[in-house]
């Protein structure tokens, strides 16, 4: 990491003095009648982590697009070290000097890591051809550099972790040497966000700017000092991180006090019919996985990155198959062989996984069509869906996950991602499911859509749903759940509820500590 500080630091071998780096001046964006940015103005100064907060929604992914030459503003100015700066492509950006890690990942998921981190300009060899050898010893430099060197630069990006993603993702856009760095969500899928800590913190040493997005306001007071804040396509700010409390900046983001907010309570009665009953199950990464789901009931599951837990979800949901073992729905086997079987069987299991964009919505497609896909076989008449009735049917239950109506004419894709995520949250809602299967459904997403997940999962378990919910975030699962199940190696490593059901009790499991000490706790 030192070699990456040297390499940056101007000549006179210390941190060049604070200077604007990136000016924005009342920058809007419109999507037809639908505004994304009203009137934005920030300045990023060299040397600072300046924080950008909003809820999802707010702007903050249009502004991300602007920057990085993705789309074009409408109107305002920008300016990177007092030249004007109109970035037309994503190229244009980075020859610029913008770089972007993006939360949504932008690698090539059929390519290597090496290939990954040498494109757009692979090293070349004699023959003027792509030279493998050269571009895999780029790629063990940079991994090296980055302290990223258990990720091999042979592997194909696809069969690579969410967390190794995220970490290449980051790796390939600071590698470029930006005098911007943004980075949108950069730990929303990280297993260690002290690895990234402290890759920002020298570079910032070094003199570069960063535009940090996060929701996560610990990870904001630790790294910044200033910050700007997006509200309904406006801009408020800067302000003083360190001098803000969280409700201030929560009122800011959504224009109440967090206290005002309502709370869910996980404390429904629970049914003790069971709904999904797991034994034996064993495939790549899980074994001998064991557990009952009942309705009425929310389950948590908590594991550190790469634990199984991945899998064990994809096969509930139908995506992957097991080696071994049984499922039964309501007390019947089902062999479960794809996202329809799981949702024919039984009384239905409904499947939210991990990465919205590439597995779980159609990007191409209106909200309206991604929302009412289950319903294709009632909307449809003669092989002909009625754009009319498929309207009429998704407007009825949008109130359902609180998403604006306006949104359901537009491309799912130009949605920000909690509004994305709102409307996966409730296609499966419209699937008739009586089981959710759930795979961090708050990840990236802001306070007020994460609310409205919690709403959703409490309003389905009180009518006699049952839901099995993964998530990073363990203040989550301790808020949500009835009782939750630990994952360590690939295992059940234990099984918390009641007063047992803590943070700490959980990590303690998820690290493999103190886990006879735990169960005897639970058990006496």
């Amino acid at each position: 990491m030192q070699h990456q500080t040297d390499e940056i630091d101007d000549a006179s071998g210390g941190p060049a003095p604070q200077t604007p780096v990136l000016r924005v001046a009342g920058v809007s964006k419109a999507y037809g009648a639908t505004i994304a940015l009203n009137s934005v103005t920030l300045e990023v100064l060299s040397g600072e982590v300046h924080a950008l907060l909003g809820e999802n929604g707010a702007g903050k992914s249009t502004f991300v697009k602007v920057l990085s030459g993705i789309v074009r503003q409408g109107g305002g100015a920008l300016s990177l070290d007092g030249t004007p700066y109109e970035p037309r492509s994503l190229m244009d950006a980075r020859r610029s000097g913008v770089s972007t890690a993006f939360q949504e990942l932008s690698l090539l998921p059929n390519l290597t890591v090496a290939a990954n981190l040498t494109l757009p300009h692979p090293l070349k060899g004699g023959l003027g051809l792509a030279s493998r050898s050269r571009n895999e010893a780029r790629a063990v430099e940079l991994l090296h550099q980055f302290d990223a060197a258990d990720i091999s630069p042979r592997s194909i990006v696809s069969r690579l972790s969410l967390a190794q993603k995220q970490r290449i993702e980051i790796i390939r856009a600071i590698s470029h040497r930006p005098r911007l760095l943004v980075l949108d969500e950069p730990t929303a899928a990280l297993a260690e966000p002290e690895w990234l800590f402290r890759i920002v913190e020298q570079l910032a040493a070094s003199g570069m700017a960063t535009l940090y997005i996060s929701h996560r306001l610990s990870e904001v007071r630790r790294l910044c000092n200033k910050g700007t804040i997006l509200r309904n396509g406006d801009s408020i700010g800067p302000i003083a991180i360190a001098e803000t409390s969280d409700n201030e900046i929560f009122r800011m983001m959504v224009g109440k006090r967090s206290e005002e907010r309502r709370q869910v309570a996980s404390g429904s009665s629970v049914v003790r019919d069971v709904a999904i009953e797991v034994s034996g199950l064993t495939g790549e990464s899980i074994h001998d996985v064991g557990f009952s789901l009942h309705k009425g009931e929310v389950v948590g599951v908590a594991a550190l990155e790469g634990q199984g837990q991945r899998e064990l979800f994809r096969i509930l949901g139908g995506v992957a198959r097991p080696l071994r073992g049984t499922i039964s729905l309501e007390g019947s086997l089902v062999n479960l062989k794809s996202p329809g079987q799981a949702l024919a069987a039984g009384a239905g299991i409904a499947f939210v996984p991990e990465e919205r964009k590439s597995e779980g919505i159609f990007l191409t497609q209106s909200t309206c069509a991604n929302v009412t896909l289950p319903l294709l076989n009632r909307l449809s008449r003669f092989g002909l869906v009625s754009s009319r009735r498929e309207y009429a049917v998704a407007a009825d239950q949008i109130q359902r996950v609180q998403l604006a109506e306006r949104l359901l004419r537009l491309r799912i894709s130009a949605l920000s991602g909690g509004n994305q995520q709102k409307a996966l949250i409730m296609r499966v809602l419209l699937s008739g499911a009586r089981s959710l299967i759930l795979f961090d459904p708050t990840r990236g997403v802001d306070v007020g859509t994460k609310q409205t997940i919690y709403e959703v999962i409490h309003r389905f378990v009180q009518d006699g749903g049952s839901v099995l919910i993964y998530s990073t975030e363990l203040p989550e699962l301790v808020k949500l759940s009835h009782r939750c199940l630990v994952l360590y190696r690939g295992r059940v490593a234990g099984e918390l509820s009641g007063e047992n059901l803590s943070e700490e009790g959980l990590v303690a499991l998820a690290t493999g500590h103190n886990i006879e000490e735990i169960r005897s706790r639970e058990t006496a």
